[in-house]
């Protein structure tokens, strides 16, 4: 039986819908408007902390995510905030999204976030069928990169994707994990090319993520594989600094683990699970505040022999938690050390907050 948190979520959705006279676009996330902010607070307020603490998880879908039937369960029971989708065919992705958003609907429940590693190298093994736009490496103008972001922003929007974990900000094209998918060895021009993505995916109504924080383009070896290291000073951070500036909405952290640096020292832990790297760098010395997002929790040899990696991701301060092997475990992770932790607890308030928010301009909600 459905709670009365969800049905009055549901009338007050329907309210803000009606009432709101101009819509709000992505360049609203980082606003002032009361406006926002209290229908960002109504909602929130009419959901149970379960169904708080789930908008915080992403699921996998396509053919190398979970099963249909298995994600379409999660978001019947309310237990996922958003799915990112796999390799697949576009028919196949469009009516996976068309069947979950009938079951949210159906639920009264937020509208999920849909998602995708939608960067030029990847675009057509991601959307089987999609238009190939080239690799990132091939990319050396802002013109070509305008073309490239318009026909990627088309072929997500045709399905139903809002949020693009793209571009990547790694300076290398012979890093293992790397390769084709960086603009390249040239550090001006990758951030200058990167940022020139973002800008113009983010004006086209889909939101951009900027990675792999802190840089995985100088490190030997793939986080898929094992635990990579960036041994000594963290060369690639500041190429973080104007794509934060100008306004990127997400930044994905990696698995890599930080040795021999006195100031980011992780001490065996990978990035996307260290407070030190989440919370203390990136949120408060480089003064990010979009969303937070870790890298796949549920394949990376990096975090898969860690206990209980999605808790760690969140209590380091991710805001979404991507692809936990288990969602209603780790909602249950959070939710037990929310009880025990007050200043936990205020943090994971703040993260829902911001996620509904990013819903909210997006139009979403």
């Amino acid at each position: 039986m459905k709670s009365l948190s969800t049905l009055f979520l549901f009338l007050t959705s329907i309210y803000f819908s009606h009432s709101q006279s101009t819509p709000y676009t992505l360049s609203d996330f980082y606003g002032n408007s009361t406006e926002l902010e209290q229908k960002v607070v109504t909602i929130y307020n009419a959901l149970s902390e379960e169904e708080r603490i789930a908008q915080m998880i992403i699921t996998s879908a396509g053919e190398l995510g979970k099963p249909e039937a298995v994600v379409n369960e999660l978001a019947k029971k309310g237990a996922i905030g958003g799915v990112v989708f796999l390799k697949g065919t576009k028919a196949n992705h469009t009516q996976h999204i068309q069947t979950l958003n009938k079951i949210a609907k159906a639920n009264a429940t937020p509208a999920l976030l849909y998602s995708m590693d939608a960067e030029p190298s990847l675009l057509s093994s991601r959307i089987k069928g999609a238009k190939d736009v080239g690799k990132t490496v091939n990319i050396k103008t802002e013109a070509q990169s305008d073309q490239v972001v318009v026909t990627i922003n088309e072929e997500l929007k045709a399905i139903g994707v809002h949020h693009n974990y793209a571009p990547v900000l790694d300076v290398s094209t012979s890093n293992e994990a790397i390769k084709s998918r960086s603009y390249g060895s040239d550090k001006e021009q990758v951030i200058a090319l990167a940022n020139r993505f973002i800008q113009k995916t983010q004006d086209g109504g889909i939101i951009a993520t900027a990675k792999h924080f802190p840089g995985h383009g100088l490190v030997s070896g793939d986080t898929h594989k094992q635990s990579v290291y960036i041994d000594g000073p963290l060369q690639e951070v500041a190429n973080y600094e104007k794509i934060i500036a100008d306004g990127v909405l997400s930044i994905m952290v990696a698995h890599i683990t930080i040795k021999n640096n006195e100031s980011y020292d992780t001490n065996g832990l990978p990035a996307s699970c260290s407070r030190k790297i989440v919370t203390d760098l990136l949120k408060e010395e480089m003064g990010f505040k979009g969303i937070v997002i870790s890298d796949a929790l549920n394949i990376m040899k990096a975090v898969t022999i860690l206990d209980n990696a999605p808790l760690l991701a969140s209590k380091a301060g991710c805001d979404l938690i991507l692809m936990p092997q288990d969602e209603e475990k780790t909602i249950l992770a959070i939710q037990n050390e929310v009880k025990k932790d007050p200043e936990y607890k205020a943090q994971v308030e703040a993260s829902v907050k911001k996620i509904l928010r990013l819903k909210v301009v997006a139009g979403l909600l």
